[in-house]
C-alpha cells in the first residue's frame, strides 16, 4: 500500500473513531488534508468511497446513519471496533520488551519508553529481560548525526529539504534539493533514500557527509513515493556486496575492521600489515578511501587508481 494512502486511511480511521456524533462527508473533507487536496467534488467522493470501503475490509465497523440535519454521517463506534484482551506468552513478551528498548536516542527514545510501558501494561511480565538469559545484549541503533532527526520528521511530513552534502571524492560540499523517502541504517551508518531535484533521479545519500544544517522546504513533492524503497540494496552495491570479482589490498594490522569482516582471505605480512582479498565492485573505491593511508590497494589496476584520484580530490580542498 502506497504510504500516502495509508496515512489517509489512517486519518479517516482516526476521524471516525474519536468523535461522538455522525461526522458528515463534508466535515471529514474538512478535517482531513489530502481529502482538502482531492480537486472536484467527484474526485473527493470517489476517494471517500474506496478509503471506507478499504477500512471496511481491514475489519473496522463503520455506521452510516442519517443526522439531524438530513445529511448522512459516519462514525466508527468505540464498543464495535475494541480489540479483544491482548495475551502475550514470555517469548512474544520478550521480543516486543526488546524491540522497544532498542531506540536510546533523538525523539524516538521517548516513544519506545512509553510503548514499553504499555506492554507491560499489556502484559510484559516484569521478570522478563528482554535482553535475554544474561543481560549482556544492549542492542541500541546509534544516531549520532544531527541529520537524522529533522530528516525523520521530512520524512514523515513529507516535505522537501536542503543540505550541504560532501561525496567521498569531493572536496567541497554541493547543496542538494531532496524530497526525502526513508533512513535506513545499514553496518552501524544512517542513510536517506529520495529524489534528487537537482539530479532528476532517485539518490542515496549517506547522513555522516551531510554539512551544515538540514533546512526544510514548502511546497509538494514532485514525484511520487515508491511503495518499495531499496536503500539497503543500493548502498550494498556501493559497497561491493554483489560484486562477482576480488581486489587485493593491503592494511594495517590494527585497522580497517569492517574490510575484515568482507574479507574472503587474509594473511600475514609482517611488519604491522596484513594481506586481504575482498569482494570487489562499483564503489568499492570510494569505500576504501575512507579509510586512508591505512588501506594500499594492490590490485586490480583500475581500482588502485580510483583509490588514488579520490584521494588527489580530497587532497587538493
Amino acid at each position: 500500500m502506497a504510504i500516502a494512502k495509508a496515512e489517509r486511511l489512517m486519518n479517516l480511521a482516526l476521524c471516525l473513531l474519536g468523535t461522538r456524533r455522525p461526522l458528515s462527508k463534508r466535515e471529514l473533507r474538512e478535517s482531513i488534508e489530502a481529502y482538502l487536496e482531492a480537486g472536484s467534488d467527484d474526485s473527493f467522493n470517489r476517494m471517500f468511497e474506496r478509503d471506507k470501503d478499504d477500512l471496511r475490509e481491514l475489519g473496522l465497523v463503520i455506521e452510516t446513519v442519517e443526522n439531524l440535519d438530513g445529511e448522512t454521517g459516519y462514525l466508527a463506534r468505540r464498543d464495535s471496533n475494541r480489540l479483544p484482551p491482548i495475551t502475550l506468552d514470555a517469548e512474544e513478551a520478550a521480543a516486543l520488551g526488546l524491540a522497544a528498548k532498542v531506540w536510546q536516542q533523538a525523539r524516538l527514545a521517548g516513544a519506545a519508553s512509553g510503548a514499553l510501558q504499555k506492554l507491560r501494561a499489556a502484559g510484559l511480565p516484569e521478570d522478563v529481560d528482554p535482553y535475554g538469559p544474561h543481560g549482556a545484549l544492549e542492542p541500541r541503533i546509534p544516531v549520532h548525526e544531527a541529520a537524522f532527526e529533522p530528516l525523520m520528521l521530512a520524512c514523515r511530513d513529507r516535505r522537501p529539504v536542503v543540505f550541504d552534502y560532501r561525496k567521498a571524492n569531493a572536496a567541497q560540499p554541493e547543496q542538494r534539493h531532496v524530497e526525502p523517502w526513508a533512513l535506513e541504517c545499514w553496518r552501524g551508518h544512517w542513510y536517506l533514500a529520495g529524489w534528487d531535484r537537482g539530479r532528476g533521479a532517485e539518490r542515496v545519500f549517506r547522513l555522516s557527509r551531510i554539512t551544515g544544517k538540514v533546512r526544510s522546504r514548502s511546497g509538494r513533492f514532485s514525484v511520487p513515493v515508491p511503495d518499495v524503497v531499496t536503500v539497503r540494496e543500493t548502498v550494498a552495491g556501493w559497497a561491493g556486496e554483489t560484486a562477482d570479482r576480488s581486489a587485493r589490498i593491503r592494511l594495517r594490522s590494527d585497522a580497517g575492521y569492517p574490510l575484515r569482516a568482507r574479507a574472503t582471505a587474509v594473511r600475514e605480512l609482517g611488519d604491522g600489515w596484513d594481506e586481504l582479498e575482498i569482494p570487489y565492485g562499483h564503489g568499492l573505491d570510494a569505500w576504501l578511501v575512507e579509510f586512508g593511508p591505512d588501506v594500499v590497494v594492490l590490485e586490480p589496476a583500475e581500482l588502485r587508481a580510483d583509490v588514488v584520484d579520490r584521494l588527489r580530490a580530497v587532497a587538493k580542498g
